[in-house]
């Protein structure tokens, strides 16, 4: 999404991962709060430490720390680490809990779509708008795992990952108001964006560059080095979904 690209570059800190490093030494663990369920994982290609975190309800930090993936938090593929699944709401290491209501945004046990029913609604969306719908499916799984509770530190909302400010340009395109907290809006505001990026730029890693560190940053400067492993993600997620492969 565009945000401020001192925001990106922290946050792309932890997207590192789809590098293919060797794996670390096994180590003994960090002790880790109560109320998490260690889950299994062998890492496969595209996997980083910020989309497992995403997609498995856990903290990137205690996924990072306990795994002992340091700085770089590279992953290898075919390598084992545990995922500290976060199974009680306000335990982490955050000031906010892992899941966001998606009405709401505040924590809450009521749940969210399903990650079925919002890749259908992507999926419609994008066919309808013209944009391609595995494209617009691997950014929304980068972004957030086909979730609609995640709200970023930098206030982007839902499976799109759409800040307020983009959600209200794209309003001029989409001829509506649009209501990012809900499904059907935020997916359309995503999709937006990715069509009005491909009309503004001349490559398809231009295009997914421009939603992580914003489309003038692309012009100006053309890809970040910071952004790139959030190209390769993305792309490489594309081409699973081409393939009929599931992400997870």
């Amino acid at each position: 999404m565009p945000a401020p690209v001192i925001i990106r570059v922290v946050a792309t800190l932890a997207l590192c991962g789809i590098a293919l490093t060797a794996a670390p030494a096994a180590a003994e663990h960090k002790p880790l709060p109560g109320h998490r369920d260690l889950t299994p994982h062998v890492v496969r290609p595209g996997d980083t430490a910020t989309g497992l975190a995403t997609r498995f309800h856990a903290w990137t930090e205690e996924l990072i720390s306990h795994n002992h993936l340091g700085r770089s938090a590279a992953l290898r593929v075919g390598q084992r680490i545990e995922i500290p699944v976060v199974v009680r709401r306000g335990d982490g290491p955050e000031a906010s809990t892992p899941a966001k209501d998606q009405q709401t945004g505040g924590s809450t046990s009521r749940p969210g779509p399903s990650r079925e029913r919002v890749r259908r609604v992507i999926r419609r969306v994008a066919e309808r708008r013209g944009v391609d719908p595995q494209l617009a499916l691997a950014v929304s799984w980068q972004e957030a795992g086909w979730q609609m509770h995640h709200v970023s530190s930098a206030g982007a909302i839902g499976a799109m990952q759409v800040l307020p400010s983009t959600g209200r340009w794209m309003e001029t395109y989409a001829g509506r108001d649009l209501r990012l907290r809900r499904l059907r809006d935020n997916a359309a505001a995503g999709v937006l964006l990715l069509g009005v990026l491909r009309d503004h730029t001349p490559t398809r890693r231009q295009q997914v560059a421009a939603y992580y560190q914003g489309l003038g940053a692309v012009q100006r400067h053309g890809v970040y080095e910071v952004s790139r492993p959030y190209v390769d993600n993305v792309l490489a997620i594309k081409r699973a979904l081409e393939g009929g492969e599931s992400p997870w």
